[in-house]
């Protein structure tokens, strides 16, 4: 098929009137917190609780003991029952320590057993 010029411009001036009248969305503004909002907002929370209000984290990881444990802290470290889970999860940039500054790059929230036991704000990663 071959296309001729007259074709090719309605095409193209098509294709623009397309693009001009498609609406754009924006992203909704990202809420940043206070260091003390922030601590009591998601202290003590379960993870659905700070996945709701933050979604998904950038980045989790999981603690891992290391196997000679016992032997370095000179104690069996095993308990009755089962282990702790213990989860990293990493977001970037929500909380401010200074209205004039730049957001914190990380925040890492630690869950134990499914509750947020700590929060500690970076700005090295």
């Amino acid at each position: 098929m071959v296309l001729n010029k007259k074709c090719l411009l309605v095409m193209g001036a098509l294709l623009a009137s397309i693009m001009i009248t498609t609406p754009v969305v924006a992203e909704p503004a990202k809420k940043t917190y206070t260091e003390e909002e922030f601590l009591s907002a998601f202290g003590n929370k379960t993870r659905d609780a700070v996945a709701k209000q933050l979604g998904q984290p950038l980045k989790k990881e999981q603690s891992v003991k290391p196997s000679n444990a016992s032997n370095v802290i000179g104690r069996p470290t095993e308990k009755e029952g089962k282990p702790d889970q213990v989860e990293m999860w990493y977001y970037k940039e929500l909380v401010k320590y200074d209205p004039k500054r730049a957001p914190y790059k990380t925040i890492e929230l630690t869950f134990v057993n499914d509750k947020c036991v700590n929060i500690a704000f970076f700005n090295n990663r």
